[in-house]
């Protein structure tokens, strides 16, 4: 696989794990770090990037298309937005440091464009949490 295939891989793979569908970017970061073959920086560029707009999307389906949530198809629970928002209400806007973390952050990031959170703040503090997430593997292994 080149390394632009991998790194592209990656990419996706932090893209959708920051989205509803079922991914571990964790694994695969942790795991092409392990090999030795990528450059480190740009492992947390790649993942970071593609985890914060995977969260993007979660901020836009809450800013945009909360008028769904009652439908069928629409990706999150009701009762992971009421979650979310309790978080949410009690920790503000600080809380999306914690967008990385399992369970309650894809949630949060949708209730931040919910509650109609500035986008520049929402990618500041979406953008530090996740790649800390990140640093912090690279670090570790």
């Amino acid at each position: 696989m080149s390394e632009f295939a991998a790194y592209g891989g990656l990419f996706l793979t932090a893209f959708l794990a920051a989205t509803i569908f079922p991914a571990q970017s964790e694994i695969l970061l942790v795991g092409m770090h392990a090999t030795g073959n990528y450059d480190h920086l740009a492992l947390l560029l790649f993942a970071t990037a593609g985890n914060v707009l995977g969260s993007v999307v979660n901020w836009a389906l809450g800013r945009y298309l909360m008028h769904f949530q009652d439908r069928r198809w629409f990706p999150v629970p009701a009762s992971m937005v009421a979650r979310a928002t309790r978080w949410y209400q009690r920790f503000g806007v600080w809380s999306l440091l914690l967008a990385w973390m399992p369970v309650i952050g894809d949630p949060l990031t949708l209730v931040a464009g919910i509650l109609r959170v500035d986008i520049r703040i929402f990618l500041l503090l979406v953008t530090a949490g996740k790649a800390a997430r990140y640093a912090v593997l690279v670090l570790a292994v």
